[in-house]
Order: structure tokens, then C-alpha cells, then sequence
């Protein structure tokens, strides 16, 4: 069996401008699956500035799981882009120092938490995700898409800000993929049962091959 190498950076041969993911990250806080992919119209080393306001002191994290696919352009906000909101003013004073270091003393900026994409996601050209968004396995982001909330896993969203669209399975066949965890799977399971995978019906996963 020959399946693709998650080690390898390009895994297309003579196309520099697609890459499994996690094999040009440097930034150790942010965390990638094997397989997730990144197509980059210029330069795949253009994922990570486009991880924007990821600042070590905030403790974030970008986390993102196994057969992702994600376009060129798209972008993730993360927690040291906020600001606060219900003081007075929003201005950082506190980050120039000096007579105004000690403005944020007994406060907080604004944190939600790590940013996570599941398993299987697809994020569509130009997508941007804000800080803390939890986006769930199977789920669909449409370009140019601005998604400020959580996305249910086999979601379709789209639009700015981004709204569910349709779902792409019904309750049930949803709960059976969740809790079936194709991704999991070795990769020599998955090879084999690519036809089912790749077609429109869960139900028929019941015949998958060991």
C-alpha cells in the first residue's frame, strides 16, 4: 500500500504552492493534524502571517485537526487583537509603558480561548475566523466568509458574519460520522475504504473493510 506521507511537505510533485500543513509550521502554538492541507496562490509560508495577533504572553492556541483543507488567504484572528469593549475608552495604554504602564492593574484584556478546527474541515478562499471559534468535524466555511461564532460539526456556513446554510447530513447520519472518527483510523483503513468515504452516503460506511 502507498499512501501519501504526512511528512512530506509538498506532497503534489512540481507544485511548491501546496503543503501538509503541520511540516512548515514554526510557531509551536500553533498545532496541526496529519494530512491538512494549505494552498497558497504564492508562498505556503504566508499561513502563518496570516495568523494574526498570536502573541506568546496571551497563551493561545491555534489547534487544528486531521484532513483539513484550507484555501489560500484564509485567516485566523486570534486573542491579542482584542481589545476592551465596556471600559470607556479601548485604547492598549498599558502596552507603551512608562506613566501609563500600570492602566490595565487589576483588569484584563478580553481572552476566549484557543482557536480549534476539527477534524475533516474544509475553509473555503479568504475566510476569516475570530478568536475562541470552535468549528466542528465536517463542517464547511464559505469563502470570504467572516465566521464570529461557533460552527457545528457537518455545517455549512457561510457570509459575514457567517449563518448556517444547510446541514450537510441529517441528525442521525451526523451522530453516526462523529462517532465513527474516519480520521482516526489508520491510514491503511482509510486507503481501503476511500470509495465509501468519498461518497454521499454514511449509511453504506457499515460495509467498511478492516
Amino acid at each position: 500500500m502507498n499512501a501519501p506521507d504526512p511528512n512530506n511537505t509538498f506532497p503534489l510533485e512540481n507544485y511548491k504552492r501546496l503543503c501538509f500543513l503541520k511540516n512548515v509550521i514554526k510557531n509551536p502554538n500553533i498545532i496541526v493534524g496529519d494530512y491538512t492541507y494549505y494552498d497558497d496562490f504564492e508562498n505556503v509560508e504566508n499561513f502563518e502571517k496570516n495568523v494574526k495577533y498570536l502573541f506568546d504572553f496571551n497563551g493561545d492556541q491555534l489547534i487544528i485537526g486531521k484532513f483539513c483543507m484550507i484555501a489560500s488567504d484564509v485567516s485566523f484572528i486570534m486573542n491579542g487583537g482584542n481589545h476592551l469593549s465596556k471600559a470607556i475608552t479601548s485604547y492598549p495604554f498599558a502596552i507603551f509603558g512608562k506613566d501609563w504602564s500600570d492602566a490595565m492593574e487589576g483588569k484584563s484584556y478580553p481572552n476566549k480561548g484557543n482557536t480549534e478546527i476539527g477534524n475533516d474541515v474544509w475553509i473555503g478562499h479568504k475566510a476569516t475566523i475570530m478568536p475562541g471559534i470552535s468549528i466542528g468535524h465536517g463542517a464547511i466555511v464559505g469563502s470570504y466568509s467572516i465566521v464570529t461564532r461557533d460552527v457545528a460539526p457537518y455545517t455549512i456556513v457561510g457570509g459575514n458574519p457567517a449563518v448556517e446554510i444547510r446541514k450537510r447530513f441529517n441528525e442521525e447520519q451526523v451522530e453516526y460520522l462523529l462517532n465513527l472518527k474516519w480520521w482516526d483510523w489508520p491510514i491503511e483503513k482509510i486507503t481501503k475504504n476511500l470509495n465509501l468515504l468519498t461518497g454521499s452516503d454514511p449509511e453504506k460506511l457499515n460495509h467498511i473493510r478492516p
